[in-house]
């Protein structure tokens, strides 16, 4: 609706995964340099990890594309909502294997035989399980399994796994311990700074045909603090921003259409560098308290504890 008025060729805000018009930050490069090197050296196990939104599923499609025609054959699944044996058949029919046999050990032979062939001729094969905190622990053990897969040398198949923060907690616990010793790079995605935040903008207006600025300073400004540096949220207040200053004929967007836009998203100020800074504090504190009661035993303690919670008026 908006793309024309501002001079652009298409709406640079799709929540899509479209590689050309990846943004990759310092955490970004990061994560993506480690799943490179995971995938080449036939590392195993790589798990990547980040809340909703701050652009997992993006950076694997941008890793796919950088792998294309590289000897690299690669499995991808995206909903993990499924049985073991439904698991296997779609792994073995991503891969292009024809799936013979109806039992588990059967597709098992059929997958081991595919990757001996593979590892012949120098392919590596990658399976990349998208959502994987929503995996079930049978299925995740079924996946543990699968990287014992190898060679003398080298492991058969390389296994990337991205989840929510819930995955994480998932492979803390102890049943999974087998599996966590298994993982040997692993990676947690955090949100774009204020600086990476207006250059991810600038980059997509840029892409999608903008000649001019687009958005105020205080209008990305104001941009990052209600999205929090999030990819997917920058995205869709940004696109609703744009509809916000089209109606009232802003050629330029201004910050009081961003703060329209968050309103009708229900968007708060996101500021992870306060609630940083909030478990410091909450940390040292507690280590002072614990030093204290060490050395001099509770009743020295209570005082401090009582000082700190502005309640010495009721000792």
């Amino acid at each position: 609706m908006y793309e024309q008025y501002y001079g652009l060729k298409e709406n640079p805000f799709n929540v899509t995964p479209n590689p050309e018009y990846i943004y990759l930050g310092e955490k970004h490069r990061e994560a993506l340099a480690q799943l490179l090197y995971g995938v080449r050296e036939r590392k195993g196990f790589i798990v990547i990890t980040g809340e909703v939104g701050t652009g997992k599923t993006t950076l694997i499609h941008y890793l796919l594309d950088k792998m294309n025609g590289s000897h690299t054959r690669t499995a991808f699944l995206f909903n993990p909502k499924l049985t073991v044996d439904d698991f296997l058949q779609y792994i073995l029919k991503d891969l292009g294997v024809r799936v013979q046999g109806r039992t588990k050990g059967e597709y098992l032979h059929n997958l081991h035989r595919y990757l001996l062939q593979a590892y012949q001729r120098d392919e590596r094969v990658v399976l990349i399980v998208d959502e994987a905190q929503g995996l079930r622990p049978d299925l995740l053990e079924e996946i543990r399994l699968l990287s014992n897969l190898e060679t003398s040398r080298s492991k058969l198949i390389q296994i990337v796994l991205l989840g929510q923060p819930e995955l994480d907690r998932t492979l803390s616990q102890p049943g999974f311990r087998q599996l966590r010793q298994r993982i040997n790079l692993r990676y947690r995605l955090s949100p774009l700074s204020e600086k990476e935040t207006r250059e991810y903008i600038g980059k997509r207006l840029k892409i999608a045909g903008a000649k001019e600025p687009v958005f105020t300073e205080k209008a990305i400004q104001e941009i990052y603090l209600k999205s929090g540096g999030i990819p997917r949220l920058i995205n869709i207040l940004c696109d609703n921003a744009l509809l916000n200053g089209y109606a009232m004929d802003q050629k330029v967007v201004d910050k009081g259409s961003v703060k329209e836009a968050a309103k009708d998203l229900k968007l708060r100020k996101r500021s992870y560098g306060v609630l940083i800074l909030l478990v410091i504090g909450i940390s040292i504190t507690a280590g002072i308290l614990l030093f204290v009661y060490l050395q001099r035993g509770w009743a020295s303690v209570a005082p401090l504890c009582c000082a700190l919670c502005g309640l010495r008026g009721l000792e």
